[in-house]
């Protein structure tokens, strides 16, 4: 039997004759109460004592004990975090999942400004970079200590509850489906549709937050904060502009939440197959995860930064192609929208490398990124259905 702190109450009789001293009594209204630790194996034997009543009578109250040592221990065991109380487990995903998303977000921003950085097509000759140490290091001395966390405000706003609805939905996607597919097993096929449902709602709340940030992340970035860049974009390009990199976003996304899960559940049945809360395990996996999906689905995140970032020099480039009819100024204002015209520019401006731009700094990006989030994930998973599964044994 597992006791981990909790008060145990049993009130147990057991008949006697005379005052034969070897007979086991009741215990009645006998509490114990068990502190630290975890204490197993059930003891078999009853204990009792004799109860008196009023006008000195002495009565024997007998209560069958029944139970065996593995129903008790069924019973009394904690149960595994990943399976919750019925009416908590929505709502703990959802706090875990926003807390993992906002430490994430905020933990790995400065190397988020340097692959928004090095993904520019055509960088300014300031900020063209030899790798992603030189790019931080340089912003820093000459942008100031704080440049590259510009944005952040904008990206925390969004992630907590982009990640909220993240992990509750796939949570939740990844029961149903796998009960259906192939119940009481791991589904690689419902942890991909999970994932790939979820990135739809993370991305609808995320998308915004991902413009305005890169917008402050370019270099010479002519916002003065992100109020200042939201009211510039909507009056200069509309709301629309907001979610122009929506479709290249789910694009990008949807292959790589389906690699991103599967290989987290797969290396987890490797790692951890009793799906215990392991720390090290999760870290490992979502580290191994993140970098195999960040390298496959780089060449759409080129895409989407120069969908939202619009950058001023990679129009101007795209100018002389517009016609005869066409001069300078025209091509200047010229925006870049769609999945398609945005691959074509990228070919254009970078041949085939150019679709690797700042691969690097995407993968070193998501390697701490993705083990930061589900570690923090199943911690505050973890600990919030501990907690609701104290509460429920109290009541």
């Amino acid at each position: 039997m597992e006791a981990d702190g909790f008060v145990r109450r049993r009130r147990m009789t057991a008949e006697t004759t005379g005052n034969d001293p070897g007979v086991a009594g009741a215990s009645a209204g006998a509490e114990v109460r068990w502190l630290g630790g975890r204490f197993w194996g059930v003891s078999e034997t009853i204990v009792g004592s004799l109860s008196p009543r009023i006008g000195g009578e002495m009565e024997l109250q007998t209560v069958d004990f029944n139970r065996s040592a593995q129903d008790a221990q069924t019973e009394d065991s904690e149960p595994d975090y990943e399976g919750l109380p019925q009416g908590a487990s929505t709502s703990t995903h959802m706090w875990a999942g926003a807390v993992a998303g906002i430490m994430e977000h905020c933990l790995m921003f400065p190397f988020d400004c340097v692959k928004t950085r090095m993904q520019s097509l055509q960088p300014a000759p300031a900020a063209r970079y030899r790798n992603v140490m030189d790019a931080l290091c340089r912003i820093i001395a000459t942008e100031g200590v704080w440049r590259p966390m510009r944005g952040l405000n904008a990206t925390a706003v969004g992630a907590g509850p982009a990640h909220a609805l993240y992990f509750a939905s796939y949570e939740k996607l990844k029961k149903t489906l796998s009960d259906a597919i192939h119940p009481g097993a791991n589904s690689h096929l419902a942890n991909a549709t999970a994932g790939c449902v979820a990135t739809l709602l993370h991305d609808a709340i995320m998308n915004p937050a991902e413009v305005v940030k890169q917008r402050m992340q370019m270099y010479n970035s002519p916002y003065g904060g992100v109020m200042d860049c939201v009211r510039a974009v909507w009056y200069k390009e509309g709301s629309g502009a907001f979610y122009r990199s929506y479709t290249t976003q789910l694009t990008m996304n949807v292959p790589f939440q389906a690699l991103h899960f599967m290989t987290y559940e797969y290396l987890q049945e490797l790692l951890n197959p009793h799906r215990q809360y392991n720390p090290l395990s999760h870290m490992i996996s979502g580290a191994l995860a993140g970098a195999i999906a960040a390298a496959a689905t780089t060449p759409l995140d080129v895409c989407k930064t120069l969908l939202n970032t619009q950058e001023s020099l990679t129009l101007h480039s795209l100018s002389p192609s517009q016609g005869p009819g066409q001069g300078q100024g025209q091509g200047a204002h010229r925006q870049i929208s769609g999945l398609a015209h945005a691959f074509r520019t990228v070919y254009r401006l970078g041949g085939l490398p150019g679709f690797f731009k700042g691969v690097q700094a995407r993968i070193i990006y998501q390697i701490p990124s993705i083990a930061i989030s589900w570690s923090v994930y199943e911690f505050f998973k973890y600990g919030l259905t501990k907690h609701q599964n104290d509460k429920r044994r109290s009541q």
